[in-house]
């Protein structure tokens, strides 16, 4: 009995405290955020604005995303972001259009000026009931003790001593109990609110599929030009060796007892082409899937292909888990492509590359001190690497003025698994 007891009391105090947390939110985050929110647009004619608003909209969405997280942990409600992707220029006014042009920064504004009020009575709501019962069972019989009055959920009680006690208890255990049940209702119908708001509208949905279905529908052209490829280099480079190193062995068996010399010729003609042959198939499954990000994962065949490249390159990553196989496909080839356009075109002396994972998202930033000028609708290397990321809802943006140095930033959206200790940054 008295665990049950205390279990009811921890459910209780679990819905106190996050209904606190929602109502100290709404008063001491959203309410001063939509003030500076209002401030920052009036100030954009003065030019602050410009600066302002992307700063005051980026905190918002911080905040919002937060409060996604805890719909989805406490209540089970999920709301995914909505947001458009960040342009590839990082000049003020190309940010400033951004935020403005983004239908979600304005629901965004709309929720921190609604969840105030709604916050307050739902946060009272699920917090309240439970504090009130728990006080009526722990403190009140005290109080009983020594006041002339006693406890009741919504007045005072005439009678004091032990009617006071025990009723205060009953009473309190009563609410408390009430609390289990009703607290986490009353923080998922604020989940609910917050989800009419923050999650993406139909419009938004409807554009989000039209996109996804166009990378989807590039991804499968991408992937049959591939097949083509692979099927054209088998063809032409190593079952043309396997035919020809078949027909020298056939001759070295006809040779054999009336020209044993030629024939010992044509057998090391026939091993050296076993071993070129060898080479072409280990070329061209590593360029399908590269063994090593099989066995070591995006963390080790990055840094391996770090190693091969002509000119040092700095490397940090910081993964603490394996993404689904093919993000990782996606990610790697991505790097590479990048990494050998930084050998064969930026005339660098030194890269960087740096690879993390946070909010979900997989980060990939690779660096050179090249020339610059790198334009990705000028060539189809980096073409491609848009619509293979495009095809995981990814994005890339390339910062690359005349003269470098040039700053690649890749997005992919993704959860990892297989929590591991991160190998420390090296240099490659």
């Amino acid at each position: 009995m008295s665990e049950l007891l205390r279990g009811y009391g921890r459910r209780a105090l679990t819905s106190f405290v996050r209904g606190l947390v929602q109502i100290v939110l709404a008063y001491t985050v959203n309410l001063p955020l939509f003030i500076l929110a209002v401030l920052s647009l009036a100030f954009i004619p003065l030019g602050a604005g410009v600066v302002m608003v992307p700063m005051v909209f980026q905190t918002i969405r911080s905040i919002a995303n937060q409060q996604r997280a805890w719909a989805a942990e406490w209540s089970g409600v999920k709301i995914p972001v909505p947001y458009r992707p960040e342009p590839e220029g990082k000049g003020p006014f190309r940010r400033l259009g951004w935020v403005l042009t983004d239908p979600a920064s304005w629901r965004d504004l709309l929720w921190t000026l609604l969840n105030v009020p709604i916050a307050l009575v739902l946060g009272i709501l699920a917090a309240g009931m439970a504090l009130y019962g728990l006080e009526g069972v722990f403190v009140a019989p005290w109080v009983a003790m020594v006041a002339d009055y006693g406890w009741g959920p919504f007045w005072t009680l005439d009678d004091y001593g032990v009617v006071g006690i025990v009723g205060s208890v009953v009473l309190g255990a009563g609410l408390t109990a009430a609390a289990v049940p009703l607290g986490p209702a009353f923080l998922k119908v604020h989940a609910l609110f917050c989800q009419s708001l923050l999650a993406p509208t139909r419009e938004a949905l409807t554009e989000r599929v039209q996109r996804l279905t166009e990378t989807r529908s590039e991804t499968v052209d991408v992937s049959a030009a591939e097949l083509r490829r692979i099927e054209r280099d088998l063809h032409d480079g190593a079952q043309a060796r396997l035919v020809a190193l078949s027909m020298n062995i056939g001759l070295a068996e006809e040779m054999m007892k009336h020209d044993p010399e030629t024939a010992q010729k044509l057998l090391a003609e026939a091993r050296e082409s076993s071993g070129t042959a060898l080479t072409e198939l280990r070329d061209l499954v590593r360029g399908i899937h590269p063994p090593v990000l099989a066995e070591r994962g995006l963390d080790g065949a990055v840094r391996a292909l770090a190693l091969t490249l002509p000119l040092p390159v700095d490397v940090q990553i910081d993964l603490p888990g394996r993404a689904d196989a093919p993000v990782e496909s996606a990610s790697y080839f991505a790097v590479a492509e990048i990494l050998a356009n930084v050998v064969k075109h930026s005339a660098a002396r030194r890269a960087w590359l740096q690879i993390e994972h946070s909010g979900g998202r997989l980060l990939m930033i690779i660096g050179d001190d090249g020339t610059g000028g790198a334009d990705p609708a000028a060539g189809s290397g980096m073409r491609g690497i848009e619509r293979r990321l495009a095809a995981f809802d990814g994005t890339m943006a390339v910062t690359s003025p005349p003269g470098g140095p040039t700053v690649v930033t890749m997005e992919l959206p993704c959860a990892l698994s297989s929590p591991k200790i991160s190998p420390s940054s090296e240099t490659g």
